[in-house]
């Protein structure tokens, strides 16, 4: 039935603007606004929208998008220059740069200013 209809994933935000701005400044994706919703346009032709919930969003407690890159290192010490806080979970061994090195991809998590989970990851 859904065979050749576009699909896309999307995910709420508790403040649309803050959002465009760490969207588009700190991660540089291109980024459309229309009816109040944020449309992420990813590598490949890939779209996500962000949604407001303003008082009512919960951030999710799972990872909403992967940004696959080719060097994790130079990728996380670029976010952090851009003010990227690296996330670290109990039980979860990461290094100094919170690079979790072992056990799959080389992976390390972050946060949008919405508190939704991120990742940029390394795959073999």
């Amino acid at each position: 039935m859904f065979g050749k209809t576009k699909a896309f994933s999307g995910f709420s935000v508790n403040d649309v603007p803050a959002a465009k701005q760490f969207y588009t400044e700190t991660l540089g994706l291109e980024v459309s606004e229309a009816n109040g919703l944020l449309t992420l346009h990813l590598a490949g032709g890939g779209e996500v929208i962000a949604y407001p919930k303003g008082d009512q969003h919960v951030p999710a407690t799972f990872t909403i998008l992967n940004f696959q890159v080719e060097d994790i290192d130079t990728a996380v010490d670029e976010l952090t220059k851009r003010g990227v806080v690296f996330q670290r979970y109990p039980g979860v061994q990461a290094d100094e740069k919170g690079i979790v090195r072992g056990g799959g991809p080389l992976i390390a998590w972050f946060t949008d200013p919405a508190g939704n989970i991120l990742s940029v990851l390394q795959v073999p």
